[in-house]
């Protein structure tokens, strides 16, 4: 597969800032794909899909705008292979060579987890975030552009490998985008985004595991099963990018196995402090809330992200996680998170008209 100069896509043990080379410039207008009309699954996620959802707040009138500071690390793990994949852009706008006609900031970020190979993983990398930036209607109608960004690098990955058959692999995909304040996640798979707002850990996606009943009931309305946790019998993901040589997994007609993202966005606040995305060999060691309290604690100690993200590998390394780690981590602020102190409850003592009268005579008998 052709490399393309530039682009800021890691997948060996390695951490990195957000300074780093800047990915490539996109295809110029004459290249522009065509879009994808958005499939009634594409639709706005409701919070209620997620844990918690009654901590998801936005305050529409607030002032605050995000200040991106990014980092991530990837580790091979206990595999004999690395087939996860990042790409960490906090200027997204200016490092294509388009202009930021947003107010506040414009960044992308994506963990790609590959399967079966990293071809894949490397081709999403770099092929979504140019799709996303192609559609002339981009920044506005952001969630329709992310959706059909996904179903066009799926299919632009089944003409390569119908090209070269070496090529055939699948990825999970699960793409961040923050334009001035609103926060957009689209996830295909099983890796995982957990924003933290006051410490308070908050899913922004859902993974796509066969045995969920969502996805069990997808899966079979489209003709295919789900054996021991797999579909079909093969895949652990009900979502990929992708497997296109899978036989009765997917075709240009459908299948059981779909590259459609579910999306989820919000409005950041001034009480949001980070955000962590990371594939499933993160997840599989860590609960949502026990890694943003873990990297909350980092984040007061030395207020790194890339250190940060780093520090989550690692301590998923040493919980013994058996597949291949990659974590980044974006904080929206300059400051390290605060110190959450509890308000001391006030509790109100009174006496009783008895009391208050036993303790006058007790006054008196002193005064004689």
């Amino acid at each position: 597969m052709e490399e393309i100069e530039g682009v800021d896509c890691c997948s060996k043990s390695e951490s990195r800032s957000s300074s780093g080379t800047r990915p490539p410039n996109p295809n110029p207008p004459s290249h522009r794909q065509c879009k994808l009309v958005r499939h009634a699954s594409l639709m706005k996620t409701n919070l209620a899909d997620v844990s918690e959802p009654g901590d998801v707040t936005e305050d529409y009138q607030s002032d605050f705008f995000p200040t991106l500071r990014s980092g991530a690390c990837a580790d091979i793990g206990f595999r004999s292979s690395m087939e996860d994949v990042y790409v960490c852009v906090d200027n997204f706008m200016h490092d294509y060579g388009l202009k930021n006609c947003t107010d506040g900031p414009s960044a992308f970020y994506g963990v790609f987890d590959g399967h079966g190979g990293k071809h894949a993983a490397d081709f999403a990398c770099q092929h979504l975030p140019k799709f996303i930036l192609d559609d002339e209607d981009f920044p506005g109608d952001i969630e329709r552009i992310v959706a059909s960004a996904f179903l066009q690098t799926d299919n632009a990955f089944a003409e390569a490998c119908s090209l070269d058959g070496a090529l055939a692999s699948g990825t999970t995909a699960l793409a961040t985008l923050v334009i001035g304040r609103l926060l957009v996640v689209a996830n295909a798979g099983d890796c995982r985004a957990v924003l933290c707002r006051r410490g308070k850990a908050i899913e922004m996606s859902r993974d796509h595991k066969p045995s969920c009943n969502k996805e069990r009931k997808r899966i079979e309305a489209s003709g295919g099963y789900v054996y021991d946790g797999y579909l079909n019998g093969q895949l652990n993901v009900a979502r990929a990018l992708g497997d296109w040589h899978m036989e009765g997994m997917k075709s240009k007609d459908g299948g059981p196995l779909t590259s459609e993202p579910e999306l989820m966005s919000t409005k950041l606040t001034s009480e949001d402090e980070f955000l962590i995305i990371g594939c499933d060999g993160i997840w599989d060691v860590f609960r949502s809330q026990n890694a943003v309290d873990f990297a909350r604690r980092r984040l007061q100690e030395h207020n790194d992200p890339t250190l940060c993200s780093k520090d989550l590998v690692d301590e998923a390394l040493k919980r013994k996680s058996g597949d291949n780690l990659s974590a980044v981590v974006i904080c929206f602020q300059q400051q390290p998170p605060p110190n959450l102190v509890a308000p001391r409850s006030r509790v109100h003592r009174s006496f009783s008209a008895e009391g208050l009268k036993e303790l006058q005579s007790f006054l008196d008998s002193l005064g004689n």
